[in-house]
């Protein structure tokens, strides 16, 4: 991998560390296209473990134990993952929304719709998503993802406008977040700010707290100049937040203080 790349990705995991402070590993995230091999040290749970794993699966493993993982479709039993990734194509019954009437959508018109506007790539595409920390990524990502509470997603953003100004936009069914984080950055090519889906909490392990920052790696240059500048200008994790100023004890404190004031000035 071109040292350039591996300087990036430190510098990265540096800077996050220091400004952000989130509490599991960011992520690099690549989608390896029909053909491209599996990394060295990459490991695919069906092969590895022999076990099938999903996608938000593999991401909170990926971000909690420190692995670098790859699933294609051998390894994700979830068929909205799978053909949100291409691994597997669409048909009739998924189209109509057949996995979501009852569940997600009071009736089949509405199903519909959500699954219309699911982030989804064409199929056959790719061959496996491969996630692993920054830290130990050997493989130049497609996206950079970080888990973290709101204020530390807030100051992520103020970072990534830094030197672009205006604002971020998202979209978001509440579901599917995997394809939220992943294919919805790499076909806007634009920053995004991911709500975790259920899927996630159950089987990702995110937590209620969290929230996900996701941006493209072209854009991890002005990341990282966003994230020294906005620190210089006051915008910083943890908030530094109003503490100075005379407090008001409780009743009690003050007749104590006073009591002691007395008998001080009496001695």
């Amino acid at each position: 991998m071109d040292e350039r790349i591996v300087e990036k990705l430190k510098a990265l995991d540096s800077a996050v560390a220091r400004y952000v402070r989130p509490d599991t590993f960011p992520l690099a995230i690549r989608m390896l296209a029909r053909g491209e091999p599996v990394p060295e040290g990459v490991r695919v749970p069906s092969s590895a473990f022999k076990e099938n794993w999903i996608v938000c699966q593999t991401i909170g493993v990926a971000r909690r134990y420190g692995w670098s993982l790859a699933v294609g479709k051998e390894d994700v039993i979830c068929p909205l993952s799978a053909i949100a990734f291409g691994f597997r194509k669409p048909n009739d019954a998924y189209l109509k929304g057949f996995a979501s009437v009852g569940m997600y959508c009071e009736d089949e018109k509405a199903a519909t719709r959500l699954e219309a506007e699911t982030w989804r790539f064409e199929p056959g595409s790719y061959d496996y998503v491969c996630v692993a920390p920054l830290s130990r990524a050997n493989f130049e990502p497609h996206i950079v993802a970080v888990y973290g509470n709101s204020a530390q997603v807030m100051r992520l953003v103020n970072a990534a406008l830094y030197k672009r100004g205006g604002r971020i936009e998202s979209t978001t069914g509440g579901r599917l977040d995997c394809a939220e984080i992943v294919i919805q950055t790499m076909k806007t090519r634009a920053p995004k700010v991911i709500l975790p889906c259920n899927g996630d909490r159950v089987f990702g392990m995110a937590q209620d707290t969290e929230m996900v920052f996701a941006a493209p790696w072209e854009s991890v240059d002005e990341l990282l100049e966003g994230l020294e500048g906005t620190q210089k200008g006051g915008v910083r994790y943890p908030i530094p937040v109003a503490m100075r100023g005379t407090v008001t004890m409780p009743k009690h404190y003050q007749e104590l203080l006073r009591m002691l004031e007395d008998e001080e000035k009496r001695s």
